[in-house]
């Protein structure tokens, strides 16, 4: 019997329980999750099995049950982020404390929301010692995003100016940390009277877009200059303000957006000498994504970075995956987790 022969008899006789959706949902209301005892997937050679201690749950999970994601199979297992343990793999990893995420793990094949994950060797992060599992399993699609966007536009500099458009959302507030972890100062936008909600290296200036107009106040903090790196987390509804911020040669951050079309001052665009930039974390493959990761394990090893806080109260067995899905998608701000193994 060969090497990979054994390894696939050893996991083949292995069960784990797991989530499983067997249809797209119509609201998110009438998605019905089951928990099933599943055959684990087959390991290969740079496979390892990992016993998830945390998962994570997402918009996006919540979204690909109701067909709001293209690229979703069914039936399949949710879960896009995980922390746990390596029970199964090469000698240097096993019993080691890892973490991910993917843009393919629960939307085009099986993800994390289940008791184990067979996932590539090289899509494992080491956790810093300072976090715990359920925190480091909540960093994920909100850093990786955040993280991703700084990526392709080039890193914040000390001395720039970021501003946030939906500054209190999950990756808004990773956009906070990274932007101030790197020096630059951060301007948040947020939609009601309220402040800064999550952690920062830095001051971070806030605007109620209700009761201001967002650009002509980001001009005033800036001197005319504009910002160098506008980071629009919510789309339409800031378009236009996120536009007009602005600097000569600055850049946008697009994630998402509530209605496809927008107005598109082409003229502003050019003679601002303006890039934009189009993140979607879904084409990100888990070893790709753990590269992402892997430039920030710095930060939360230090403390510059830290992670979301789970609440007891967003905390959830696999039983209760439903409740967990409506979560995320209502007025809760909270990082859902799963605990399957918990």
């Amino acid at each position: 019997m060969t090497v990979a022969t054994e390894i696939e008899a050893e996991t083949a006789a292995l069960a784990m329980r797991a989530v499983r959706l067997a249809a797209k949902a119509e609201t998110i209301e009438a998605v019905a999750p089951t928990v099933e005892p599943v055959a684990l997937a087959r390991r290969s050679a740079d496979d390892v099995l990992v016993e998830v201690r945390a998962a994570a749950v997402n918009p996006s999970d919540a979204k690909a049950a109701i067909g709001m994601m293209p690229y979703a199979v069914f039936p399949r297992t949710p879960g896009r982020d995980f922390a746990g343990i390596v029970v199964e793999g090469p000698a240097d990893l096993v019993g080691r404390e890892v973490f991910g995420s993917s843009g393919d793990l629960g939307i085009r094949r099986d993800g994390t929301h289940a008791t184990h994950l067979v996932v590539e060797a090289s899509a494992l992060v080491e956790k810093p010692a300072n976090i715990s599992l359920a925190e480091a399993a909540g960093i994920g699609v909100p850093f990786v995003t955040a993280q991703e966007g700084f990526r392709r536009t080039g890193m914040p500099k000390a001395g720039e100016t970021v501003l946030i458009l939906g500054l209190n959302g999950k990756v808004g507030q990773a956009a906070t940390q990274i932007a101030t972890w790197q020096g630059a100062r951060v301007i948040g936008v947020v939609r009601k009277d309220e402040g800064h909600a999550g952690h920062a290296s830095g001051p971070v200036t806030v605007i109620n877009a209700a009761t201001e107009d967002v650009a002509a106040r980001v001009r005033e903090l800036t001197g005319g200059r504009g910002a160098d790196i506008v980071y629009n987390t919510v789309g339409e509804p800031y378009h236009e303000a996120g536009t007009k911020s602005l600097a000569v040669t600055g850049r946008m951050i697009m994630i998402a957006s509530v209605k496809q079309p927008v107005a598109f001052d082409i003229f502003a665009f050019y003679r601002g000498r303006h890039t934009y930039v189009g993140i979607d974390t879904l084409a990100l493959s888990s070893t790709a994504t753990a590269d992402v990761l892997r430039d920030l394990v710095a930060g939360f090893a230090s403390g510059a970075l830290k992670p979301f806080p789970i609440e007891s109260r967003a905390i959830y067995p696999l039983d209760r995956a439903r409740d967990a899905y409506i979560a995320v998608l209502g007025a809760s701000r909270d990082r859902v987790v799963f605990l399957p193994n918990g």
